[in-house]
């Protein structure tokens, strides 16, 4: 059976549909043929495992796949890797912990007796790093980690120049799980390895792209709210881009960078940057990659940061399609895509009050989450923030007074908690708790907890001051909602003028006339004078507000294409233009 089955695969005149009848026909006698399987060509291999998953035969493949010879062999076929994420989800959805039992067995096979020598050991390390790639690309990061730190441990049996290079590898890459994870006291100490690594290496004047590491370093510093250290990365890791570099890598840089430069508000970095990694990464991969989606999920987020909102929800949802269409199930990239789509559509509908598919998304976000993460994990409480604000709006719109108190209890709930977690991850100083403290602000507002409410806008208005400026967007977004709150619960007017006409210059300096944000401010403004009888002002803001909305009608009125855009498709041009933008 073994050699007549290789010989028909090596035939390419061989016509498929009899492949596949001779593939279902082993698979109907599983066991029978079980141990002649392994002797097959990988590729054979792999498609008989998948046909055991389209048969429902689960369990089975759970048993294989748990063993770590077999799975190394599936893990040869790249080019079917979308298929072994389908069924790899398929087992974890089942109840085979199947991310687990790899990692753990991976762990005791780097026992000394398993790994006695460098060549039996640089096996080892080969396969772990091809395993906690996978888990860590399938979302598995608890399992990913345990890999990658095995692996690090074996590196750093030696200080030879290549277990050195093996070593940094190692630790970038676990750093970049440890950065998707949230755990980011670990990363920093995996951080400072790879510097050591770097050191010894630039000591021996051995040549090393460190575009990888400097991308990693620029995620941690994004989360820590450090922008300005952030960006100084994202410029060594543009700068040092090569075509020898990973397709993966390009994509990740790319997109990385353009978080980095959002935040620091330098709109055309970022637009740069995010469009040559979306085109790249659809250039290498094709529309229906996971890393496609990463790049379309990052565009989302300047797109939504430039308030392009429709735009915005537009390619969330493409990216969400992607991520349902390779992983479904209860994967952890499809939840995050469902938690930024819900986001954008929040945003999208909070003029309309319509936030039924808002709230859908945020309520799967949380289901997926709950299966697979502590409930005390930062991504969970991210989705929980969302679900808060989405709440807030639609008790506000309540008619049912107890059902309106309810939803503002758990949305207070939701609210304490993410904020609660995020001083544990980040302390005080960190944009993420001034978010928090904002929408608890807003919360508290509409609970009619007004001296709270000030306490909250405050604090948040203070942080964000002297971590971004005080000129930022996100300073201008709380001293709205402060402005709100004095206008109308508050009656201090003058405080409320000042804190308006503050927001409406900085949404106009950094997205012109037609913000839409502008819409609260100018409304605000409108009842604040028509309030205190300054029936000039009130006629003059009844004419801006006229005029922003005749500018949004028009915006509104032209068609959305957000993927419509023509980048250089040459990798040194990329990198040229690219590092022009950055200096």
């Amino acid at each position: 059976m073994s050699f007549n089955m290789a010989s028909a695969c090596a035939l390419e005149w061989v016509p498929d549909s009899l492949y596949n009848t001779a593939v279902s026909a082993i698979v109907a006698s599983y066991y029978r043929y079980k141990r002649d399987i392994k002797a097959l060509p990988e590729n054979v291999q792999f498609d008989i495992y998948y046909k055991l998953y389209n048969k429902g035969q689960l369990c089975q493949l759970g048993l294989d796949f748990s063993e770590l010879d077999t799975f190394s062999k599936v893990l040869k076929i790249v080019d079917k890797r979308h298929l072994l994420h389908h069924s790899f989800q398929a087992l974890m959805d089942h109840g085979v912990r199947v991310s687990d039992i790899l990692a753990d067995a991976f762990t005791v096979q780097l026992m000394p007796a398993s790994c006695p020598d460098a060549i039996s050991r640089d096996r080892a390390i080969q396969f772990g790093l091809s395993l906690g790639s996978f888990l860590s690309d399938a979302g598995w990061f608890y399992a990913s980690e345990k890999v990658f730190k095995g692996c690090l441990l074996l590196c750093q049996m030696d200080d030879v120049t290549s277990s050195l290079l093996k070593a940094l590898d190692c630790s970038v890459r676990l750093l970049h799980v440890q950065n998707a994870n949230c755990k980011y006291k670990e990363a920093e100490i995996t951080r400072s390895v790879a510097c050591q690594c770097l050191e010894i290496l630039e000591e021996r004047n051995v040549p090393v792209n460190t575009s990888s590491f400097h991308t990693e370093c620029c995620a941690l510093l994004f989360a820590e709210s450090l922008y300005d250290e952030a960006i100084k990365y994202c410029s060594r890791a543009v700068k040092g881009l090569s075509a020898l570099l990973p397709h993966k890598t390009v994509v990740d840089v790319l997109r990385q960078c353009s978080k980095a430069c959002v935040v620091k508000r330098e709109f055309s970095k970022a637009e740069t940057l995010i469009k040559h990694a979306v085109h790249y990464a659809r250039s290498m991969f094709g529309g229906q990659h996971p890393k496609y989606s990463d790049a379309l999920l990052d565009y989302g987020f300047y797109l939504l940061n430039v308030d392009s909102i429709t735009a915005a929800v537009q390619v969330y949802q493409m990216a969400l399609d992607i991520r349902q269409s390779v992983f479904g199930g209860n994967n952890l990239y499809v939840a995050i895509a469902h938690e930024d789509l819900a986001y954008a559509s929040y945003v999208q509908e909070y003029s309309s009050g319509n936030f039924k598919n808002a709230r859908d998304h945020a309520d799967k976000a949380i289901e997926i989450l709950g299966h697979i993460l502590p409930q005390d994990h930062l991504l969970l409480s991210s989705s929980k923030r969302v679900k808060a604000l989405i709440l807030e709006e639609i008790a506000i719109d309540s008619h049912d007074k107890e059902e309106e108190n309810r939803m503002l209890l758990e949305s207070q709930d939701l609210h304490l908690q993410s904020l609660a977690l995020a001083k544990a991850a980040f302390g005080e100083n960190n944009v993420q708790t001034a978010k928090h403290y904002g929408n608890l602000g807003r919360l508290y507002q509409s609970m009619r907890r007004y001296d709270e409410a000030q306490e909250m806008h405050l604090k948040a208005i203070e942080i964000k001051e002297r971590l971004l400026g005080t000129d930022d967007y996100e300073v201008a977004l709380s001293v709205g909602h402060l402005a709100s709150l004095y206008n109308y619960d508050m009656r201090k007017f003058d405080e409320a003028e000042k804190l308006y006409l503050r927001s409406i210059a900085i949404g106009k300096k950094l997205f012109g006339e037609g913000y839409s944000g502008l819409e609260y401010d100018y409304r605000g403004l409108l009842r604040l004078y028509r309030t205190t009888y300054n029936h000039s002002m009130a006629d003059m803001y009844a004419n801006i507000l006229q005029q922003w909305n005749q500018i949004r009608d028009r915006n509104n009125a032209e068609e959305v294409r957000p993927l419509d855009f023509q980048v250089f498709d040459n990798l040194q041009d990329l990198v040229q233009d690219c590092v022009a933008k950055m200096n």
